[in-house]
């Protein structure tokens, strides 16, 4: 029996009456299921939105969810419908994010190497240790304030000259500066992006944006800050002070300016479909931050879920 089912045909009124619990536990598996990402117990645990000080408890009401048939279960992974397909993915995507984890922590160690990067996370589905074919390493980079494009140009540049413009294990869409290291979108997305980032440099740093970005808590208040498993050592390296001490004045700051207007006129050209919302939306851009996801993916993923919870509470209403 599924989740609708049992909402439909239920055998008595107690059994239809979803507590705070259930709710929460439901639409944290809902969540998750927009990306067929079932969770293992302590996922659920992180993932829910209220502070859970006695995990056994929750554990109790899991339980009796599979029971009344609310959730499943296989091999340790709970998800809402019983689709064992995403169970299997999910194991097989597990093992391809732990190769790829290895290779993100090489390109951090040169990423590190490049003038003005003062911090580097991993995010996209590697933080959630998940990489299938089609995924690509997804880089959440912390500059220096006002120096943030030359950084970013030098790594594309990188990328399109030694990588041969693939992003597979290189994809630097995302950057922020010491000074905007507080993040204003502010959702259940957006907060398990921040809170799910994988640090590869610079963990002090790490910490710090953790620290400033405290409203993640609002949404996960369970989710621990991640440790150093990834980390790359931090290394004195010859050019990289060289090179920020000669674009340090000047000649630095005419060159950010002008790698600033370079890249915001290319975007305006390549997407200038977008309406002025979308567009800053999906490509924000300014002198201490740039992000770059033209395909709206978190807009897709709220809707999804606002839909997921649409009908869940449509189900409810009818009980």
């Amino acid at each position: 029996m599924n989740l609708v089912s049992a909402f439909i045909s239920p055998s008595s009124a107690e059994e239809t009456a979803l507590s705070q619990t259930e709710s929460l536990v439901i639409r944290t598996l809902l969540y998750f299921e927009i990306f067929n990402h079932p969770l293992l117990f302590d996922e659920i645990i992180q993932c829910m939105g209220k502070p859970v000080a006695q995990p056994e408890l929750i554990k109790t009401q899991v339980e009796q969810m599979l029971r009344k048939g609310y959730i499943h279960e296989h091999r340790g992974y709970y998800l809402v419908n019983c689709n064992k397909d995403a169970i299997q993915k999910r194991i097989e995507g597990e093992k391809l994010a732990h190769k790829y984890l290895k290779k993100a922590r090489f390109f951090s160690s040169i990423i590190a190497r490049f003038p003005f990067i003062r911090s580097i996370c991993l995010s996209g589905s590697i933080s959630k240790y998940y990489m299938d074919k089609k995924s690509d390493i997804d880089y959440f980079i912390i500059t220096k304030p006002g120096r943030m494009w030359v950084a970013r140009t030098l790594l594309v540049l990188f990328k399109k000259i030694f990588l041969l413009n693939s992003k597979k294990y290189f994809c630097v869409n995302y950057f922020i500066t010491e000074e905007s290291m507080d993040v204003r979108v502010r959702n259940i997305y957006s907060a398990m992006e921040m809170s799910s980032l994988i640090p590869t440099y610079n963990y002090s740093k790490y910490e710090t944006l953790m620290s400033i970005n405290a409203w993640v808590k609002d949404f996960y208040p369970n989710f621990p800050n991640r440790g150093k498993e990834w980390v790359i050592k931090n290394r004195t390296y010859f050019i990289k002070p060289l090179l920020e001490r000669f674009f340090g004045g000047v000649v630095g700051e005419k060159l950010d300016i002008f790698c600033y207007r370079l890249t915001l006129r290319h975007w305006k050209k390549k997407f200038s479909h977008f309406d002025p919302s979308t567009f800053d939306h999906r490509l924000r851009n300014g002198r201490n931050e740039s992000k770059h996801h033209p395909l709206g993916y978190q807009q897709i993923v709220l809707q999804k879920l606002l839909q997921k919870h649409s009908n869940l509470n449509s189900l409810t209403n009818c009980l």
